[in-house]
């Protein structure tokens, strides 16, 4: 007779392996619709998905079959998913804890600068192979030829403070005295389309406020994750003496302990 703990870890092990089967959905979404341009979620969705299927299939082999050697298996692979859902946790809000949004127009449009973000975040975008793949990207999708929101303001717009006359979407009239402030991304837009301000440390602000706002949302998903995981741990220890009783019973009909 199945025991509840025996029974509630296959169910939840059953909700697990649903999840991380979405999550493995998600992530091959990602791969072969260019909507991410970051990929920043991709392989971490990924990987993360995959042990997490790999435990839930021993969970449900161990409790549901009720075999000792796969909830053994299934407690020790549980235990290091744990601990590694926690320390990514950990380096996903260490890296992400840095911001600073300043609001430059009507519309509450935030301009970023690189300088406002972490420096490994920094490190990831601003280095030339990565940065020219995401700028690639952006291309790609046309991004600035959408209606622009807070998403492309960094990128399809020069700031607001070098003063510029817009005359169209992605047409900006320099004044004749030169741009108002003394500032790099002032001179680095260019009215041509594949130009614009992809190159600006705005544009780089805005991807790297958007890499933060996927992390934290990754962040919120492998805490509910790791709350879920430590619940189902502690139900596969009393599994295996459920399992183990059920054993004795078998060897020993009147219950009599040796």
């Amino acid at each position: 007779m199945f025991r509840i703990s025996n029974t509630l870890v296959g169910t939840l092990n059953i909700l697990t392996l649903l999840l991380s089967l979405a999550g493995m959905a998600g992530s091959a979404y990602i791969h072969f619709h260019k909507t991410d341009c970051l990929k920043v979620l991709m392989y971490p969705l990924l990987f993360g998905a995959f042990f997490v299927f790999v435990v839930s299939v021993l969970g449900i082999m161990g409790s549901m079959f009720r075999i000792n050697e796969a909830l053994y298996a299934y407690l020790l692979a549980t235990f290091f998913v744990i601990l590694a859902f926690m320390l990514f946790t950990v380096f996903a809000l260490f890296v992400t804890n840095k911001v600073v949004g300043q609001k430059v127009s009507d519309k509450g449009f935030g301009e970023y600068k690189v300088a406002d973000f972490s420096l490994w975040l920094q490190q990831y975008v601003i280095n030339d192979k990565n940065w020219n793949d995401i700028k690639s990207c952006l291309l790609g999708v046309g991004l600035c030829q959408r209606n622009l929101s807070a998403a492309g303001v960094g990128c399809c717009k020069p700031p607001v403070q070098c003063g510029f006359t817009m005359k169209n979407a992605t047409f900006w009239e320099v004044p004749k005295t030169g741009p108002a402030m003394n500032d790099t991304d002032c001179f680095t837009w260019k009215n041509k389309e594949n130009k614009l301000c992809y190159d600006c440390n705005s544009c780089k602000g805005e991807v790297l406020a958007n890499i933060r706002n996927q992390w934290r949302y990754l962040t919120i998903f492998n805490v509910c994750v790791l709350i879920l995981l430590t619940s189902i741990y502690v139900l596969g220890c009393y599994a295996i003496r459920n399992n183990r009783r059920n054993q004795h019973l078998v060897y020993h009909p009147y219950g009599i302990n040796r």
